[in-house]
């Protein structure tokens, strides 16, 4: 682009000041240097074939939108009940909790000192607690992806990026409030000095590249059972990490994480609450999406993690979840049938042959996985034990 004939004499007048403060011997240098460089034979350009990215874990035979279209207009039509019903469950950001609230403060004087005794508390928590920490904040902090997957829910998702759709706002604030929880444990866990934070900055980057897959086809009705499941599933985790914490003797760490909790469990009301609504518009279709999903398995939004090095890392850490009762088969059956007694499924009435086979399913299941479980536990108990190296404990091994 061409200067103004002012601008240019101010940038001639610039650039002479400039040399002439130089030193006249580094002058010469430089000029050498550009004479060498321009005398210098072009070197032929090698063509480099690099190799495309491809997600360290992949799934294939994915199903999309199964939902038939007009089933969209149920949820057209709860717009205004999800305004009047969603949104007032959202807290305003003014009397928002952040991160802040429960780390040393950068700004004090007393930062410093502040650090050193979370880092002390810090030193009484086992390493396998740790796992368990860091395998929540992970999956908190791969959140990208779960905005992502909600805005792939036909009849519902954020058609714009700044839609005012009360579907959209709720998704778009939900994930607001979401985002905190990956943000306080990461800064946590940074502070504590216990973890190595580069194999789990790895392990996120991974993680959000993947992505998950958790076999709701695009369809809302699929999509909000997952949800409800999985939000009362994140309640129950951060809860249990609370409470071991304070049983170690970090009542700060308690409470971060028991703050979290409250939070999943003010997501899982509202999820329930839009489950509810469907069973009674649609019961025919709601339930048999819920059985359809619990054929499916509910699986961890985290169940393609990886660190660059184990390739069972999400059964590992499950594992060391469930032996300590973070979160374990137990909690999955009872979720399960919390949500059969929340949905009112054994009374539902006036259903398809399908929907009665969906109904009776779903209400049978409990007990079947409570089963399971019991035959598990045994051969848990009876196995040989075996230790597993974590690369987010700079590869200290943990019984799993």
């Amino acid at each position: 682009m061409a200067l103004s004939g002012a601008s240019s004499t101010a940038c001639v007048s610039r650039r002479t000041l400039g040399s002439s403060l130089q030193p006249k011997s580094t002058q010469s240098n430089i000029s050498a240097m550009i004479t060498m460089a321009s005398t210098l034979p072009a070197t032929p350009s090698t063509p480099v074939h690099k190799k495309p990215f491809r997600p360290a874990h992949e799934v294939e035979g994915q199903i999309t939108h199964s939902m038939p279209a007009h089933k969209m207009e149920i949820f057209k039509s709860l717009e205004n009940w999800a305004e009047q019903s969603l949104l007032t469950l959202l807290k305003p950001v003014e009397s928002s909790w952040q991160p802040q609230d429960f780390l040393p403060d950068p700004a004090s004087s007393e930062f410093y000192e502040q650090t050193e005794e979370l880092r002390k508390r810090a030193m009484e928590i086992p390493d396998e607690y740790y796992v368990c920490l860091v395998g929540d904040m992970i999956t908190e902090e791969a959140l990208p992806t779960y905005q992502t997957m909600l805005n792939t829910f036909d009849g519902v998702r954020d058609e714009t990026g700044a839609s005012l759709s009360p579907w959209a706002i709720w998704t778009r604030a939900w994930t607001a409030e979401e985002n905190r929880h990956g943000d306080l444990l990461k800064q946590y866990l940074y502070l504590s000095g216990r973890v190595d934070m580069r194999q789990i900055e790895k392990t996120i980057q991974y993680l959000i590249g993947c992505g998950m897959y958790i076999k709701t086809e695009n369809s809302p009705f699929m999509g909000f059972i997952y949800t409800s499941f999985q939000e009362r599933a994140t309640f129950i985790s951060h809860s249990n990490t609370a409470r071991h914490a304070k049983r170690h003797g970090d009542l700060k760490l308690a409470q971060i994480c028991g703050t979290i909790a409250a939070d999943e469990k003010r997501h899982e009301a509202a999820y329930t609450k839009i489950v509810e609504k469907l069973f009674e518009l649609d019961p025919d279709s709601a339930v048999i999406a819920f059985a359809d999903m619990m054929r499916k398995k509910i699986v961890m939004p985290a169940h393609l993690m990886f660190d660059g090095r184990d390739r069972g890392l999400f059964d590992h850490f499950s594992a060391v979840a469930q032996r300590l009762g973070v979160y374990s088969a137990g909690d999955y059956a009872d979720i399960l049938e919390f949500l059969v007694g929340r949905w009112k499924v054994e009374s539902l009435a006036g259903l398809s042959e399908e929907g009665n086979k969906a109904r009776d399913f779903v209400c049978c299941l409990g007990q079947r996985y409570r089963k399971l479980e019991e035959r598990a536990r045994g051969r848990r108990e009876t196995r040989e034990k075996r230790r597993v190296r974590f690369s987010w404990i700079f590869d200290r091994e943990v019984l799993v």
